[in-house]
């Protein structure tokens, strides 16, 4: 099968609009943030749809995970980057004869932007032969490249940029200045006194010679007086400024498609493994996960929310890993334990797990294994909106009835103290009926709640809590351990708010 895309195994229709990630769910599980950090410096290449389009089959995760394991090789990545360093060239080259005004000036940047483009594909090709790539992806282009290569069009490009850029190369001229005058004339053979100036000096000659190399300054576009001369000089040379016109006219879109749509690609790749090695040389692991359409376990060992370590690591901070597990017929996670415990932050960990493996990309942890879900939905609470008339707990159940009526048996739904804005009582009626709805679709869902009543609905739930430090209770750990809720949750979110626990009381005591 021809090689097309470098994203997608040529079998495979590619995701519809409908699986892409957008709307509250990039900002709850702060996929915003690892999305900025994967494509920074990369903004041209408009890589925010394919890190936020989920994959349909695992044949196609596979596929990417070969490829990432191929540019994890020195030879393989160090290839693809001097390839997409001179696709930047070419493009900047072309950018440039579409905005200088002058004809051959414009003629001239066409031809270094082709000379780029030869130069890009040729070493591609060669480099990949040497890496001999072991993916799917990277055989099929290096396959592609061959043929591009020995093409009868793309040796004439080859041949022909040669020639015209050796014919420029070739040009002479004199320049004569004389007050606001310039004159522009032929070259005519003159002797060259540059030997009898050196041997003339080589008497005064006082141990060996400095060396006194420099760049001479690249200016920007030609102005007037240049662009007068460059005619002139055009009217002296005919023939090599004729065929830079040729040139143009015959070579006027050079670049294979499917290489264009290749540069784009990749730098979903490589600005994901940068990011991944960045973390690991902190110290943080990363691996392949292995997924599937309905696995009978999902898991993730020594995770952690990938956002916040972006914080942290910078500032030196610690990550706290943590995993979850569930195993037929479970379907639920349900969190509780003191505030500021890291129960949302576990939630995010979860989602962005998740949401990493349908894009095809390595995720945080040291082992991992989830579904391939077909939709991520999340359901966090919200600030009240003055200009809402409708009101918090109504704004909280149209959300919810909407992510309901979406999901399938195949989705993950995200809560984070859903329906907060009630009484217990009525919180606890809602987020029953709502899980409920999960367990009887086969749903997977982790919800961060204060009702610990709800981590006990059946063999579907599993109960996980924000640990504490049994030796200072009013220290959290971070760890969020699976086990039973200890029903204390409830009641020490209310002490905080009154300031009633240990450590307020102690404060108040000391003053």
């Amino acid at each position: 099968m021809p090689f097309r895309s470098i994203l997608f195994d040529g079998s495979d229709a590619e995701p519809t609009a409908g699986s892409t990630t957008g709307g509250d769910v990039v900002v709850d599980l702060h996929l915003d943030e690892i999305v900025a950090a994967m494509t920074a410096g990369r903004e041209a290449y408009d890589l925010g749809p394919i890190f936020l389009t989920r994959l349909r089959d695992v044949v196609t995760v596979a596929y990417r995970h070969d490829v990432f394991r191929d540019l994890e090789r020195p030879e393989v990545r160090g290839a693809v980057t001097s390839f997409a360093a001179r696709m930047r060239t070419m493009r900047g080259h072309a950018t440039r004869a579409a905005r200088v005004r002058y004809r051959h000036e414009r003629a001239r940047w066409h031809l270094a932007a082709a000379a780029a483009y030869v130069a890009a594909v040729v070493s591609l090709a060669d480099d990949l032969a040497r890496a001999e790539p072991r993916s799917t992806g990277l055989r099929g282009l290096e396959a592609h490249l061959a043929g591009v290569v020995g093409s009868p069009g793309f040796a004439a490009l080859r041949a022909d940029t040669d020639r015209v850029r050796a014919g420029l190369d070739a040009v002479t001229y004199r320049l004569q200045v004389s007050g606001p005058r310039v004159t522009v004339s032929a070259c005519e053979d003159e002797p060259d006194y540059g030997a009898e100036v050196l041997d003339a000096f080589e008497k005064f000659r006082q141990g060996a010679p400095r060396e006194h190399a420099f760049r001479l300054p690249v200016g920007g576009d030609l102005n007037h007086v240049e662009g007068a001369i460059l005619e002139r000089v055009a009217r002296l040379h005919p023939g090599p400024f004729g065929d830079l016109d040729a040139h143009v006219a015959a070579h006027a879109d050079v670049v294979d498609g499917t290489i264009a749509r290749f540069d784009r690609e990749v730098q979903f790749y490589l600005g994901y493994l940068e990011l991944v090695e960045r973390l690991r040389d902190a110290g943080l692991p990363f691996c392949y996960p292995e997924v599937a359409t309905r696995p009978p376990t999902t898991h993730a060992d020594g995770a952690f929310d990938l956002a916040l370590a972006l914080t942290l690591v910078p500032e030196g901070g610690a990550v706290v890993p943590n995993s979850f597990r569930l195993e037929d017929p479970e379907r639920i996670v349900v969190v509780t334990g003191p505030n500021q415990g890291g129960k949302t932050t576990f939630s995010r960990m979860v989602g962005q797990v998740h949401h990493l493996a349908a894009i095809g990309g390595l995720v945080p942890g040291t082992a991992a294994g989830v579904a391939l879900v077909d939709g991520i939905f999340t359901h966090f609470e919200r600030e009240e909106d003055a200009e809402n008339l409708s009101g918090k707990l109504e704004d909280d159940l149209r959300r919810i009835h909407a992510i309901l009526a979406e999901a399938t048996a195949r989705s993950l739904v995200v809560m984070n103290e859903s329906f907060s804005s009630t009484t217990p009582t009525d919180a606890l009626l809602l987020n029953r009926a709502v899980l409920g709805t999960v367990v009887e679709r086969g749903m997977l869902c982790v919800t961060v709640t204060f009702l610990d009543e709800l981590a006990s609905l059946g063999p579907a739930t599993v109960s996980m809590v924000g640990a504490v430090d049994p030796a200072d209770p009013g220290r959290r750990t971070f760890r969020v351990e699976r086990r039973p809720a200890d029903g204390l949750a409830y009641a020490l979110a209310i002490a905080e708010k009154h300031r009633l626990t240990r450590a307020s009381v102690a404060e108040r005591l000391a003053r």
